[in-house]
């Protein structure tokens, strides 16, 4: 799979309103068929920075994903609302889901 992660500081005024700002981008990524997850969370450090991660089945998946319209149209409109360029780092993976945190086990509770 396709395993990104990205960093994006959003401008302080829009940062409560993000979620709802990215609301139709994250929607339809999510429905896409090869789109394996596309979560955000908010920084506890910096109440600006939200982190993407995201995961596309291969890189058909993820080809299909930034040639799509709602993927041109957030090149559009989403920046507006950002400080700076987002970061990011995405890599190839040889998994399709998440793998647990062996060294954080938990046991079965009764």
């Amino acid at each position: 799979m396709i395993f990104i992660t990205a960093k994006f500081r959003v401008l302080p005024d829009d940062a409560d309103r993000w979620p709802q700002i990215a609301a139709d981008f994250t929607e339809a990524t999510r429905s896409e068929p090869g789109c394996l997850w596309f979560e955000w969370s908010r920084s506890v450090a910096d109440p600006t920075e939200y982190v993407l991660i995201e995961a596309f089945r291969d890189d058909e998946a993820g080809a299909a994903h930034v040639q799509s319209g709602h993927f041109k149209a957030a090149q559009q409109t989403l920046p507006r609302h950002l400080a700076e360029t987002p970061r990011i780092v995405n890599m190839k993976v040889p998994q399709d889901d998440w793998s647990f945190l062996g060294e954080m086990a938990v046991a079965e509770r009764e």
